[in-house]
This record gives structure tokens, C-alpha cells and sequence, in this order.
């Protein structure tokens, strides 16, 4: 006997087959968190480099000041503690000060600034806060928060804060550009520009100091007049405003031809967007390595993020400074102009003596000690004397 199929049912299976069709154009966010968290399990407590790459024989060692206990309450990124830099720390801390306890709520960047400002944190670890984080912080404390560097980006794993690389075609004749090139290429005429919350309007330009052909780079013959296409990120994604801060002076102004780029949750093996947890096939890299004018900032261009059709510039701060390679030890050294780093927050009231066991803590992290748990873990990389110092200093 035939039986028709109830309605009920055949609504579920056109609803099946519709997402079934959408599924390489679209992904929930609460898909991209569950692919996020999957991933990490096996990535977090990798290693990715020799601890013993490093000599930080020249950095500070850490001599603890005064006894100190009680429980020290962090927040923020969950990269501390899905790597294994966070539980490092810890012990390592601890055999000064035995008595000392930590509490992590460790989920997410965004939520490092809200919980010292709201008195839950001691510690807020986070990606360079953003103007409406300090916004936040500043209305409710009516200072700012104390920021220190923790460690220096990744160079070639995604989560970790990795360099930003520039790519373009391997046929495309240029090998280096200018920090100032690329403010010509990815950003449009300003009234100026953000650093923190402050505006400064002396970050004005003008529209002639667009590029937009790539002849106005340098290139000649067939390439003079050929258009430069931009490709980015979503500007939701904090990748794109840590970009505009370098180098568009914090104007979020852009060039009006970028094409922008969102992650995905797809194959893993597509080589489909610079970041993300296996991005649309149809992504940044499979566009760009197709586009023999485009240019892009990639975050970690290395490996699978690098396509085999494409190569990284080498960058420079500005047309008389030289211009690096993106490679391990210049990131590291911070030669190369688009390092990334990651950040300590505390609530350190003006004219009011600092929580000694917080002030412990971060002393303690920020010295040769704290940087070899980043050495040992092996994904951030460790601070140089020189910011280690200037990051000792703000604690005195």
C-alpha cells in the first residue's frame, strides 16, 4: 500500500535539504565554537617549537619581593589555558609563593576587560583591548587600566596571536613594501585616527596618498595600470582592527574595493580563509591564489594558510628603514613591523599601592621565569630583555 508522506514530515525534509544546500554558505556561530573548542583539545597542548629555541639568559630573573598569599581571580582568553602556558605558570609561581591560589574563568578575550572592571578579576588576559572595552573600563574607574605585554604572537599558529604576513600572486613583481604603502592600499582619506580612546585628527590624509594602481608601487610594463584588489577580514573580527591600528592609524577607513572574509566551519583540509577552523572552501586563499592583482593580510602565511600560488613581501616601517622577512626570529625580535602580542589588564588605581600578590604575579611572568613557561609551551613566543624590562618597569 502507498503512504503519502504528512506534512509535518515533508516540511522537515525540505528544511533538511535547504540546510544541506546552505551548508557551504553559511555557519552559525555556536558551530563555529564547537569546531573552535574541538580543535584546540589536540592543538592546545602541542608544542610547536624547541623550549630550548630561545636564549633568555639576558632577560631579568625574578626575585619575589615580599610574602605573599590569597587567590588570584583570572580572566580572558581561553588560549592560556587550552595551551598549557597558564597551568605552567602556576606551578612555577608557586614554588616561591606555596600559598597562593588561582581561579580561572578563562572563555573568551571579550570578557578579560569587563571583569576588572566590574571588581570579578585581578587579571584580565586579552588580545589589545579595544576602544569600547576602554571606554567601559574608563567610565566606570575614571582612569585606565594598566596594560602589560605577556608574550609576543605566535608565528605560525592561529589562535596563539600570529604575525600578520603580506601575500600576493608569486608572479606579481614586487618583494617588499612600506607600513605607509599599505595604508595607501588598504585605507581611504581620513579625518584621523583612534589610540585608545583618545582622536587624533594630526592622522588626517588626504585621497592622494591612495593607491589604488600597482604602477604607483613601483611596477612597470603590463602591471603599471593593472588595479590592486584588496582582500581582508571581517571587520567584527578583532584580526581586522588590530590591522587598522598599525597601519590605518586606527581611521577605519578602508580602501572601498576590499573584499572582506568570514570564517567558516568546513573542510579543514580546504585551504579555504587565513584563519579560522576549515573555512569555506570558496575563502580568502582559494580567491586570492586565483587573482593575479590582489594583496592581502594573512594572519600566520605559512604552510596551509599560504597558498602554493602565492608568497609573502617583506615590510618595512617606512621607506628609509630596511625591510624584514616574516620569520620566526624576526618576529621574535620584533624587527618585523606586524608582530602581535597579548596582554595582562589590572585595575591599578592611581596614587594607591597595587594588590602585591597581582603585582607578584606579574612581575614574575613578564621576567625570564615567566617567559621560559612560554618557551616551554610553544606556541606564544617569549618577550625580548628590552620589553621584558619596559614591562617591570610600569610595576615598580
Amino acid at each position: 500500500m502507498k503512504r503519502s508522506l504528512s506534512p509535518v514530515l515533508l516540511a522537515a525534509l525540505a528544511f533538511a535539504t535547504t540546510v544541506g544546500a546552505e551548508t557551504e554558505k553559511a555557519s552559525t556561530g555556536l558551530a563555529m565554537q564547537k569546531a573552535r573548542a574541538d580543535g584546540l583539545v589536540v592543538k592546545g597542548k602541542k608544542s610547536y617549537y624547541p623550549a630550548d629555541k630561545w636564549d633568555l639568559s639576558d632577560l631579568p630573573a625574578y626575585e619575589p619581593k615580599e610574602k605573599i598569599t590569597g587567590t588570584i581571580r583570572l580572566w580572558g582568553s581561553n588560549y592560556i589555558v587550552d595551551g598549557n602556558v597558564g597551568d605552567y605558570w602556576e606551578k612555577a609561581f608557586q614554588k616561591f609563593h606555596p600559598d597562593v591560589k588561582f581561579e580561572y574563568h578563562m572563555l573568551t578575550t571579550r570578557a578579560a576587560i569587563p571583569a576588572i572592571t566590574f571588581d570579578l578579576a585581578d587579571v584580565g588576559i586579552s588580545r589589545k583591548m579595544k576602544t569600547e572595552e576602554q571606554q567601559l573600563f574608563e567610565r566606570y574607574k575614571n582612569h585606565s587600566p594598566l596594560e602589560l605585554v605577556v608574550a609576543t604572537g605566535s608565528y605560525n599558529v592561529t589562535g596563539w596571536n600570529p604575525a600578520f604576513g603580506i601575500v600576493v600572486s608569486k608572479d606579481n613583481p614586487l618583494t617588499q613594501i612600506t607600513v605607509e604603502q599599505l595604508d595607501g592600499v588598504f585605507g581611504a582619506e581620513r579625518l584621523g585616527g583612534w589610540i585608545g580612546t583618545d582622536w587624533h585628527p594630526e592622522f588626517s590624509r588626504g585621497p592622494e596618498k591612495n593607491i589604488r594602481r600597482w604602477g604607483q608601487l613601483g611596477l612597470t610594463g603590463e602591471w603599471a595600470d593593472k588595479e590592486i584588489i584588496p582582500y581582508g577580514l571581517n571587520q567584527r573580527y578583532s584580526q581586522a582592527g588590530t590591522f587598522s591600528d598599525r597601519v590605518l592609524q586606527g581611521s577605519d577607513k578602508w580602501n572601498e574595493r576590499l573584499r572582506i572574509y568570514a570564517n567558516f566551519v568546513g573542510d579543514p583540509n580546504s585551504g579555504g580563509a587565513s584563519m579560522g577552523f576549515g573555512a569555506l572552501k570558496r575563502g580568502l586563499n582559494d580567491d586570492l591564489k586565483k587573482d593575479r592583482y590582489g594583496i592581502a593580510y594573512v594572519a600566520s602565511p605559512v604552510g596551509p594558510n599560504l597558498p602554493a600560488e602565492c608568497k609573502v613581501l617583506e615590510v618595512a616601517e617606512t621607506a628609509t628603514s630596511p625591510a624584514y622577512a616574516y620569520t620566526i626570529d624576526n618576529i621574535r625580535s620584533r624587527k618585523y613591523p606586524f608582530y602581535d602580542e597579548i596582554y595582562a589588564y589590572i585595575d591599578a588605581k592611581p596614587g594607591q599601592p597595587m594588590d602585591p600578590k597581582v603585582r607578584e604575579y606579574l612581575r614574575f611572568i613578564v621576567s625570564r621565569d615567566g617567559q621560559a613557561e612560554i618557551a616551554r609551551d610553544g606556541k606564544y613566543l617569549p618577550l625580548t630583555a628590552e620589553v621584558s624590562r619596559a614591562q617591570l618597569k610600569k610595576l615598580q
